[in-house]
């Protein structure tokens, strides 16, 4: 009997999936215990303070996610040790902003009667603080192409976050404050053992120059305000929702949401080595190799997410009833979820789009692909929810949006690239039945001779 192939446990892509798996499968879970756990009107608030939060990360992931990987990956030790300084340095001047900006408005939140909006300015800041260590040493180690190290810190994360939900329910314990407390502890948690295992590298802050830190943020301006507007277009929905249907459409309209982490699961995989894999051919000027990794990754994902969408359509109901129980089977949800997995097969091609165009230094060209989506989003949000007054009004305006943002960012990136939306069709269907006869077919045939 042949003996496993422990290769598969080196691959770079199986490490990056098997962690965006488990972190996926996590917050799957983690989200059906709140649901479950907590009435609409507080899972509403805890949905608002995550729309906060994802503000301060659209802050520090837009201005130096995609730098720290375009000017670190496969540069020589000494420039190496020189970015990550100016990261870290820039990382934690820009915290310290946010902290004190929070820290600052506290004193006057005293007149405020909405327990989430309260809820969520009294933990911003420190929420903030405590995933700062993490969140820099991730994008470190997605650089470095070190997803043992990543898969790890996620487990600590995503694992001691619902275990601390577990013990919350268990001890009848659980709550919107309690849940936001054990939440920030978590963070520290993982931060800790970022600094103690030495993944940091907090201390390269020290080699940080003026002219690289000029350089990343001259770099990530652009990338910045493409995030924000990015984070805008991901809450604008649920900013419009609370507004005109209150927080119970948001806790209905959330859970399609949180259920297309089986998008996002192969999705934010590619996109990490992809990312790494092109950064490296784009700094040796080798334009072909970017070309060959954008379609080979777009292409193949679409194939896969094809079979997906479909049995996400038939299923619908029983993925609904198992993330947020029952009650939520007859309401509208079931629905958008078939919506959002129909157009998720086009999200390969529109976030390489993008993902792209920061890597070959045209984010400017990223940014105005995203301004126009938000633009989209926002106006047939309005108009859907005026002219049904129901959730369905927000939710039938999202093709619009993603249409908008693949034929933007194609006409913007085929500037640079030469490619076509059948040669990513052909390219991944190849890399798939490629992928299948070596990694499947081959080994089954040997197996059985």
């Amino acid at each position: 009997m042949p003996a496993f192939n422990l290769s598969l446990l080196r691959n770079k892509h199986f490490l990056a999936l098997v962690g965006n798996g488990i972190i996926s499968v996590f917050s799957v879970v983690n989200m059906s215990l709140i649901y479950r756990s907590l009435d609409k009107v507080h899972v509403g608030s805890w949905f608002f303070f995550l729309t906060i939060l994802g503000l301060s990360d659209a802050l520090r992931n837009g201005f130096l996610s995609t730098a720290t990987i375009k000017f670190y990956a496969g540069a020589e030790e000494k420039r190496g040790k020189e970015v990550l300084g100016s990261v870290w340095f820039l990382a934690t001047v820009l915290t310290a902003t946010l902290v004190l900006i929070d820290f600052g408005i506290i004193p006057f939140t005293g007149s405020i009667s909405n327990e989430g909006t309260f809820s969520a300015i009294r933990w911003f800041g420190l929420t903030t603080l405590s995933s700062l260590p993490y969140t820099v040493t991730f994008w470190i180690l997605v650089a470095d192409e070190k997803y043992i190290p990543i898969l790890w810190l996620r487990l600590v994360n995503s694992g001691s976050m619902i275990l601390s939900v577990i013990i919350l329910i268990i001890t009848h314990k659980m709550s919107l404050s309690n849940l936001l407390l054990y939440n920030f502890l978590t963070n520290c948690l993982t931060s800790f053992a970022c600094y103690i295992f030495g993944f940091s590298r907090f201390p390269t802050i020290f080699k940080r120059s003026w002219k690289c830190i000029t350089e990343l943020a001259n770099f990530g301006k652009f990338s910045l305000a493409t995030s924000l507007s990015s984070n805008l277009l991901s809450s604008t929905d649920t900013i419009i929702l609370n507004a005109f249907l209150g927080p119970g459409a948001v806790a209905i309209y959330n859970l399609p949401n949180r259920l297309m982490e089986i998008i996002e699961i192969p999705l934010r995989s590619f996109v990490g080595t992809g990312m790494s894999g092109m950064a490296v051919a784009f700094n040796k000027k080798d334009m072909g190799q970017v070309a060959y990794i954008f379609k080979k990754y777009a292409g193949m994902l679409t194939w896969v997410f094809v079979p997906l969408a479909i049995l996400a359509f038939i299923f619908a109901d029983l993925a609904i009833s198992l993330l947020g129980g029952g009650k939520y089977v007859h309401t509208e949800a079931p629905n958008i979820y078939r919506l959002f997995m129909l157009m998720a097969i086009f999200y390969p091609i529109d976030r390489f789009n993008g993902v792209t165009l920061d890597i070959i230094h045209k984010p400017k060209m990223n940014f105005y692909k995203v301004l126009v989506m938000l633009a989209v989003n926002v106006s047939t949000d309005f108009i859907g929810i005026l002219s049904v007054k129901n959730i369905y009004g927000v939710a039938f305006a999202s093709p619009f949006t993603l249409i908008a943002g693949v034929l933007v960012g194609s006409m913007a990136l085929r500037k640079q690239i030469s490619y076509s939306f059948m040669g990513i069709l052909s390219n991944g269907f190849s890399e798939c039945v490629t992928l299948i006869r070596e990694k499947i077919w081959n080994p089954l045939l040997k197996k059985s001779s």
